[in-house]
């Protein structure tokens, strides 16, 4: 009876590890929140950028595929305007849009900044995925900074780099 307890309580934990781990749950934006009112959307300056992201990376030769998990972190750099997004687009490495995330425009207010995680178990996007961003900004004001983190872990070793968006319009 003791061993048949035992075992249960070993099994029942290695199979909750596997369950919370498995199931890590980021925070995510609530996008219905930040949607904007634009007046005057004449007077704002527009642009448009492209972000690479890397969901998987290649190790040791293009049959050894790691996993990453990457941040998207959308930052307004102005101290006194609140910017405004008016397409983030998810792209995968085929070039097809995965996924738009919002269908309004919103805002991000003076120096905040709203980050998009796409998790490590999350490989629809490829080793190539990109996101197109559609912002529009008041006169004068600095324009907003995207990038993309990388990260990964595994037994004692890490990994993280960094992508910075290109201004494409």
């Amino acid at each position: 009876m003791k061993r048949a307890l035992v075992l249960f309580v070993v099994v029942f934990g290695l199979y909750s590890c596997n369950e919370i781990l498995g199931k890590v749950e980021f925070e995510k934006v609530k996008w219905d929140d930040r949607e904007a009112t634009i007046k005057n959307v004449d007077t704002l300056t527009s642009g448009q950028s492209y972000l690479s992201i890397y969901s998987q990376i290649n190790s040791y030769s293009h049959k050894k595929i790691y996993n990453l998990t990457a941040m998207v972190s959308l930052r307004n750099t102005s101290i006194k305007d609140s910017i405004y997004l008016f397409k983030i687009d998810y792209f995968d490495s085929d070039g097809s849009l995965f996924k738009s995330y919002i269908d309004n425009p919103i805002f991000i207010r003076p120096m905040e900044t709203v980050d998009i995680v796409i998790g490590e178990v999350e490989v629809a996007g490829g080793t190539g995925p990109n996101f197109i961003l559609d912002w529009k900004t008041p006169e004068n004001c600095p324009e907003p900074i995207f990038e993309g983190v990388m990260t990964s872990t595994s037994g004692q070793q890490g990994l993280s780099f960094i992508t910075q968006a290109k201004r494409i319009k």
